[in-house]
């Protein structure tokens, strides 16, 4: 049986792949522990400098794998329990680790396959791709921090009509609502999706975890705490190589290299 997630390690990228085509990519018991895994192993590995989650074949991912679903008969809700839990720790480790995350969405993306689609700090959208909550349609309700992150990203009003009205969502709406950076066309997408993870990959990656931190807690924080938190947090990368990196190739006018930054 083929492995359900493949992850590669690359010039300092890790590219985590759902690799169930013929299953849509849905999530099942064995991909959620294994998302876990390598969500853990992109938080902890200091040599990778970016992380890229796509899907292999048509869809980016269907969600929840159903059929796991009506195999667990009358213990369902405990199945649930731990899918959820595996799948909820990932998302958790993705955004908050302190490196970039790049979502190539090659295709459909329903349940906690948006929820994951949309946890990319830049998140690319093959034409092709739409995006469904789909939880309504099987009695069930949001998990993978969709409930938290999509109001965030196109507002209440929207978010419900994607949630409760179960709407589908195309690519360019998506653009156009900001659920996605970018729309590339399909053909080009892997192209594309390589040229970001190279420049996210070269970035300030520590000073990128610094303002993912930042940006997390801005949803949530007050006015003051914000600000307090942001001055912490320049003092903290003012002290580090990569800003004296950034400094010293600023006034020799030449391109910063972070990637030699020890």
């Amino acid at each position: 049986m083929a492995e359900p997630l493949i992850m590669t390690i690359e010039a300092k990228v890790a590219t985590i792949t759902f690799n169930r085509p013929d299953a849509g990519n849905s999530i099942s018991m064995e991909m959620a522990r294994a998302l876990m895994a390598a969500a853990i192993r992109c938080d902890t590995d200091d040599a990778i400098r970016c992380v890229v989650l796509k899907g292999k074949g048509r869809l980016f991912s269907a969600g929840g794998d159903i059929s796991g679903f009506q195999q667990a008969g009358a213990d369902i809700s405990a199945y649930l329990g731990e899918l959820v839990g595996y799948l909820n720790l990932a998302v958790s480790r993705l955004l908050r680790m302190q490196k970039p995350l790049l979502t190539v969405v090659n295709g459909p993306a329903a349940g906690a396959g948006l929820s994951l689609a949309i946890a990319g700090d830049i998140v690319l959208a093959a034409r092709s791709a739409h995006f469904t909550a789909a939880y309504g349609g099987i009695g069930l309700t949001p998990d993978g921090g969709m409930s938290w992150l999509l109001p965030r990203l196109v507002g209440m009003r929207r978010a419900q009509e994607m949630i409760i009205l179960n709407r589908r969502i195309g690519a360019e709406e998506a653009a156009a609502i900001g659920l996605v950076s970018q729309v590339v066309a399909d053909e080009e997408l892997e192209a594309e999706a390589n040229r970001v993870a190279a420049q996210l990959a070269a970035s300030a990656t520590r000073a990128i975890g610094g303002s993912r931190a930042l940006l997390l807690a801005g949803f949530e924080g007050a006015l003051e705490g914000q600000l307090d938190r942001e001055a912490r947090s320049i003092a903290r990368a003012g002290a580090g190589a990569e800003c004296r990196e950034g400094v010293t190739a600023f006034l020799e006018r030449r391109k910063p290299d972070f990637t030699a930054v020890p």
